[in-house]
């Protein structure tokens, strides 16, 4: 569990509080109640957030969570910031939600990097772009929907907006190569 650094997601939130989760993973979930932290890797400031916006507090400015990334992201302007959370703000998959839209903005007007996602069981890269999903290549963030790990896959139903790839017929793991300024990836399909 020591290079474990979860999100906590709506299957959590089955049980009273995600009680299970915050137990299993103990401090390296964050504060039980709130799942949201971060972690410094390298060169990276590295956010974990909280898509499940209701259990958390909300996630809109003013709430604890939006409140707390402001402070984070204030306190860590390094040149490269990644963010991961479970429900994606833009997929193709069907199962995207806007509760995250704030949050996503906010790391936006910081100038973020990269987020990943989950919920959606497909792999989905997005072009760089803005909280409103507009295409931004000069400083959007590149978003990427990885819920590729063997439950099921799901469908298709309408492309989004400056997604890339997307496959929903393969397993497997994004693999993140973080540099000093940069980050390659690699989708890496199950053997």
């Amino acid at each position: 569990l020591d290079m474990t650094h979860p999100a906590v997601g709506n299957h959590e939130y089955l049980t009273p509080g995600a009680a299970g989760y915050f137990a299993y993973f103990g401090a390296a979930a964050g504060v039980p109640g709130q799942g949201y932290y971060s972690y410094d890797l390298d060169r990276w400031h590295v956010i974990v957030l909280n898509s499940e916006c209701t259990d958390a507090g909300g996630c809109s400015p003013g709430t604890p969570q939006y409140e707390w990334l402001s402070a984070d992201l204030a306190a860590h302007p390094t040149s490269c910031t990644l963010a991961y959370w479970h429900i994606p703000l833009f997929s193709s998959g069907g199962r995207a939600a806007v509760n995250t839209r704030h949050l996503y903005q906010l790391l936006y007007d910081n100038n973020a990097d990269l987020i990943l996602t989950g919920h959606d069981h497909i792999y989905e890269r997005f072009a760089p772009q803005t909280h409103l999903g507009a295409r931004d290549d000069a400083r959007g963030i590149r978003q990427f929907v990885v819920g590729t790990g063997g439950s099921n896959h799901t469908l298709l139903p309408a492309i989004a907006a400056n997604s890339e790839v997307r496959d929903n017929t393969t397993f497997g793991a994004l693999k993140l190569t973080l540099k000093d300024t940069s980050y390659d990836w690699r989708f890496v399909p199950e053997r």
